[in-house]
């Protein structure tokens, strides 16, 4: 089933999501949530979508970056964002760690935040420890494109948005990043 995606100005997009339980991970309920939301990712189409998204404070998240959408991409923006296909994973109690200090910047947009984008730094490389959809302990390293997509989505589970850590001045509608950003240098939008 699609769910509704809840859009920036509802609070529980901007709460503390709560840890869910072993009983909880491993019952129906959320069985069936995480099959909805994972309909609903592909259906936007995202590469992401967390509980909070669509009106649930939970701590979990759905992850997938199908080649599909890799297609539009060339094979040098593919190269500059690190950006590989990532399979379907669930990340519940997600906890972060960056392993590196350095930050990378480039264009991020949010299904919560329809029709806008922005740049956003984030760290190049992290290790996330999670629990999957059986309740088994997991952890995963990840760099590039993959890490900001966990980045974002934890950021989710912590009631912040990419508009709290965005280059202020680069927030475009899509409309606009088509018209005039994407085809162009990312230094360009940051020096404007």
């Amino acid at each position: 089933m699609r769910l509704k995606i809840l859009q920036a100005g509802e609070p529980v997009l901007r709460g503390l999501a709560r840890p869910l339980t072993r009983e909880e991970i491993l019952s129906d309920e959320i069985r069936r949530l995480i099959g909805d939301m994972l309909d609903t990712m592909r259906d936007a189409p995202g590469v992401g979508l967390a509980a909070p998204q669509v009106g649930l404070p939970l701590r979990l998240a759905v992850i997938e970056d199908r080649e599909e959408l890799l297609k539009t991409l060339t094979p040098e923006e593919l190269a500059e964002k690190e950006r590989v296909p990532v399979s379907f994973h669930v990340i519940i109690n997600p906890e972060i760690t960056a392993l590196e200090h350095e930050t990378v910047d480039f264009y991020e947009g949010c299904l919560s935040l329809a029709g806008f984008s922005a740049v956003v730094p984030r760290a190049r490389k992290v290790r996330i420890a999670y629990l999957n959809e059986r309740a088994e302990p997991r952890s995963v390293e990840a760099s590039g494109w993959y890490a900001r997509i966990l980045q974002h989505e934890i950021d989710h589970l912590d009631g912040t948005l990419y508009i709290d850590r965005m280059r202020s001045r680069t927030f475009t509608s899509l409309e606009n990043w088509s018209r005039f950003w994407k085809n162009k240098p990312l230094n360009n939008a940051l020096e404007e």
